[in-house]
């Protein structure tokens, strides 16, 4: 089927990139495992703050897609999958109006979350929509600066899990910084596959990321970190006594991270790196929820 044949549905579902959702979505399973594993759950909030979380992520894809084709970034050379803005299945107005009424559907349902939570979730709601949109838009975008990898395991990742657990139970626990940086480690790592895939072309764009300044083999081993640090928050958790050994359950998941880094390493720059990062993305989950599980068998 030619471009100008796809249906516009499927030509949307290209746009939001479902492969990277659950690494939206999971830190926020998590984080209701943990106010469960302490006797709360409220089911609306639980509900709206994981839609929040995949229309972040959806409001993140679309700004990066219409705006890296329109700082040139993104042309008919690139190794990832199909941009919809580039390849012309929809126009730079489509998709910016995409991008709006997401953004739009983040905020309501932000605004009802900061009524349940209060102030901080305000606070912490109104810099994730900025900061979904400041990461490819502007002159100081953080993909540009290299500030990306920090950007995902703070609010992808400790954000994500903590604010969840806030706004479940009204206070912070342990569990939800140790859950939230391991989730968030491994939302780095999907990052970290994109930023080695796309060296050359994020190079030629004058961005600054670790694989652009150090090569690939620094990007390998910051996968290798980020996969090594997710493993050690289970074994740190049990270790301080937060938890007993139910907690050190994400260890079952080991050796497919093995299987990932061997990948990493071993695949030739190209598109293999678009099912390196899909798989990197479905380990979230995997690790999330043996996590979550591990929390709640811990009770």
């Amino acid at each position: 089927m030619s471009a100008s044949n796809l249906p516009y549905t499927r030509r949307w579902w290209l746009a939001i990139r479902p492969r990277t959702l659950p690494a939206a979505s999971s830190p926020v399973l998590l984080g209701l495992a943990i106010a469960l594993g302490e006797g709360e759950f409220h089911i609306l909030p639980g509900l709206v703050t994981l839609v929040c979380a995949l229309l972040l992520q959806i409001l993140a894809n679309l700004v990066n897609d219409v705006a890296d084709f329109q700082k040139g970034t993104d042309t008919s050379g690139r190794l990832g999958p199909t941009r919809v803005t580039q390849s012309g299945l929809l126009t730079p107005r489509q998709v910016w109006l995409g991008a709006g009424v997401v953004g739009l559907l983040a905020a309501a349902g932000g605004g009802y979350l900061a009524w349940v939570g209060g102030w901080p979730i305000l606070a912490v709601g109104a810099a994730s929509i900025l900061l979904a949109v400041l990461y490819t838009v502007g002159p100081y975008a953080l993909e540009d600066f290299g500030l990306g990898d920090l950007f995902a395991l703070l609010f992808f990742g400790l954000v994500a899990v903590g604010g969840t657990v806030y706004i479940q139970l009204g206070r912070l626990t342990p569990l939800s910084w140790m859950g939230g940086l391991g989730a968030g480690a491994l939302v780095t790592a999907v990052l970290v596959v994109n930023n080695v895939r796309d060296i050359e072309s994020d190079r030629r764009a004058g961005r600054k990321n670790i694989p652009v300044l150090w090569g690939r083999k620094a990007g390998e081993m910051e996968y290798a970190a980020m996969l090594l640090l997710a493993g050690l928050v289970p074994v740190i958790t049990w270790a301080a006594g937060w938890a007993n050994a139910w907690v050190l359950l994400p260890l079952l998941s080991l050796p497919r991270a093995y299987y990932l880094l061997k990948q990493m390493r071993s695949l030739p720059a190209g598109p293999g790196f678009n099912r390196l990062l899909a798989q990197t993305a479905q380990y979230v989950l995997i690790y999330c929820a043996l996590f979550g599980a591990g929390v709640l068998l811990a009770k």
